[in-house]
């Protein structure tokens, strides 16, 4: 079937088609759970340990469980994923995921967590989405990428070295174990806060639709004569991709991360419409307009700079064992801590 879907539609619209379907899916169910790593940080940080964090670790788990259980049965191969096949950067990991952990907080939100509000006609979101994805490109290819090189070359790492579960001697099977322990704290957190079940399983399907990703990118790339990457969900590189299709000339190649963005943005806002959601909000005054616009910037080049965000390297490299999304996810909660003290509760204190 798949193969006959290249042939009608061609490699490049049928990844479109799939990242349009797996991102509006993914869209609605982050709007109806309120999925965010910022607020489950700042749970965790404030010693809460609530609903917000069980979504979060919901959504973690199910990508992991998912994506190892999807290797076992042989419908997925990650050995080509760019986050273990390509040379890495545990500087840029570790400096990129200090700067969007820190961004996501002085922006209220990580950057699916924007895109997802902007679909719910919050103008603060779209906002400072647009500044994240027009700061993504300067990073990727204008006039932040010298600095962003130069962080990366301060620790380089071979391709060869950046799977854990390969470093360490461990089978899939032990990563789908370490996954279901993560899977049973969701569980137990969502029982602890008393969380509405329909919210708690909305955070599974938002991993779910990692895993489906992984498989439905590696599918492609199987049973098609073109070079397709192997990829899940992330937001930094195709923020601006987006950006560059709409400020490009007609004739941009399309791709799956091309379909992923709108996608997201039409899941958000079908699912707020359906609910009675949709409002439109605006920023409240001058500082609070800097700090999200301030926070955006430091996630666009945090996020190129780590080579993924909260979902591209928090779960997406995560669910693969990745060393440098390990790294990236640990700096991001790190640096969420800290910025929250001293700009949000030092101040309120």
């Amino acid at each position: 079937m798949l193969e006959s879907l290249i042939g009608e539609l061609g490699e490049n619209r049928l990844l479109a088609l799939g990242g349009l379907l797996i991102g509006i899916v993914f869209g609605a169910l982050a709007q109806r759970s309120r999925f965010c790593l910022r607020s489950a940080a700042l749970e965790t940080m404030h010693g809460r340990f609530g609903v917000k964090l069980s979504v979060w670790l919901m959504a973690f788990s199910a990508a992991l469980v998912l994506t190892q259980g999807f290797i076992m049965a042989d419908v997925l191969d990650v050995g080509n994923a760019r986050q273990l096949a390509t040379a890495g950067t545990l500087s840029g990991a570790l400096v990129g995921g200090l700067l969007f952990g820190s961004g996501m907080i002085l922006a209220r939100g990580c950057s699916s967590r924007l895109l997802v509000l902007a679909g719910t006609g919050n103008l603060r979101s779209l906002l400072s989405g647009l500044v994240f994805a027009v700061v993504s490109q300067a990073s990727l290819n204008g006039v932040l990428s010298p600095l962003r090189v130069w962080i990366s070359n301060w620790s380089i790492i071979d391709g060869g070295v950046r799977d854990l579960l390969t470093q360490f001697g461990l089978s899939h099977t032990i990563g789908l174990l370490f996954g279901l322990v993560w899977l049973a704290a969701g569980i137990f957190f969502a029982i602890h806060s008393r969380a509405d079940w329909k919210t708690v399983l909305a955070g599974f399907g938002v991993g779910a639709m990692v895993a489906v990703a992984w498989v439905f990118n590696y599918q492609v790339s199987a049973n098609s004569f073109e070079v397709v990457p192997v990829k899940a969900l992330s937001f930094t590189g195709p923020a601006a991709d987006v950006l560059m299709l709409v400020m490009s000339p007609p004739g941009h190649p399309w791709n799956f991360d091309i379909g992923l963005v709108p996608g997201v943005f039409i899941g958000a806002f079908l699912a707020a419409s359906f609910s009675g959601e949709l409002k439109l909000e605006g920023f409240r005054d001058g500082p609070s307009m800097r700090r999200y616009l301030v926070g955006a910037g430091f996630m666009g080049f945090g996020g190129m700079l780590a080579g993924g965000c909260a979902v591209g390297a928090g779960v997406s490299g995560a669910s693969i064992f990745a060393l440098t999304a390990w790294v990236t996810l640990f700096a991001i909660w790190g640096a969420a801590g800290i910025t929250d003290y001293l700009i949000d509760r030092r101040a309120a204190s």
